[in-house]
């Protein structure tokens, strides 16, 4: 499968060995004095060792990879280093909003009679990714009541994760567990007047441009891992009326047979005038 996960440059690499400790995942290791990465199965591809790196020798690609194990992390890598070690596991996935491996974690600690730490109450700590913009995130939103607001007032963005590009997100994000899922044409957003109250409200997104994006094949494959690894109850299409934009339909058709699941699809047409066909 393809998914972000971490890259090292021997070339700017000195051995200083500063990203060894915050890998507590047991991803990276020093040998023959540099920093290797060891185990695709222990890099969960979030970059906690990228900010700390003084050479900035390390940085996130997207590869073909083993998918990330966080069961197995926990066993082999995360309780016998201690208390600690675990405390700073469990807030790293918090802080990237990683609910699923945060509930499987949980999970090991439980079934090994451990106790889980309480939750830390620190400030929110800078963002470790080399690109912000690639960081898995849910947003909260606060509920308004109906009357709160004057009938001229802005509309709300109804948008509770990022990324939402199809080529930047990953399909383990947790926000994608047990999720009704939008995906849509890039030109449907700015088509459908009310796109975000009657297509995005409720839904977690994921765009792409079926005719200008060269990821037919990619794009088939992560939204297939998704399905595939993810309980995602049901999935809206919204595409343009135009020929070309048929593309997103058979992609995600495509992606769901090849999941084997029966996930409900429905299928939104918009016009080149902004009307729902």
């Amino acid at each position: 499968m393809k998914r972000q996960i971490i890259q090292i440059d021997e070339a700017k690499c000195n051995g200083c060995g500063v990203c060894i400790p915050d890998c507590p995942e047991g991803a990276l290791q020093m040998i023959d004095g540099k920093a290797r990465l060891v185990s695709d199965l222990f890099c969960d591809g979030l970059g906690a060792c990228i900010g700390t790196c003084p050479q900035g020798a390390i940085t996130t690609i997207e590869r073909e990879a083993e998918a990330y194990d966080e069961r197995r992390v926990m066993g082999e890598n995360i309780i016998p280093k201690g208390k600690n070690t675990i405390i700073a596991h469990l807030k790293h996935l918090k802080d990237h909003n990683e609910s699923e491996f945060y509930k499987q974690a949980v999970e090991v600690l439980k079934e090994n009679g451990m106790e889980v730490p309480a939750e830390q109450k620190e400030e929110p700590a800078p963002m470790p990714c080399g690109c912000p913009g690639t960081m898995a995130q849910s947003i909260e939103k606060k509920e308004e009541s109906s009357d709160c607001c004057s009938s001229d007032a802005a509309p709300k963005s109804q948008l509770t994760q990022w990324p939402i590009e199809l080529h930047l997100l990953s399909p383990d994000a947790g926000y994608f567990q047990d999720a009704d899922i939008l995906i849509a044409a890039d030109c449907t957003a700015f088509s459908y007047g009310n796109f975000h109250n009657e297509f995005l409200k409720g839904r977690k997104l994921i765009m792409f441009c079926p005719k200008l994006d060269n990821s037919t094949d990619e794009y088939i494959e992560k939204l297939t891992a998704l399905f595939t690894r993810q309980n995602v109850k049901s999935v809206t299409i919204a595409r343009m009326e135009v020929p070309c934009c048929g593309g997103t339909t058979a992609i995600v058709q495509e992606a769901i047979n090849r999941s084997g699941k029966e996930i409900p699809l429905k299928i939104q047409v918009i016009s080149i005038a902004g009307e729902l066909l």
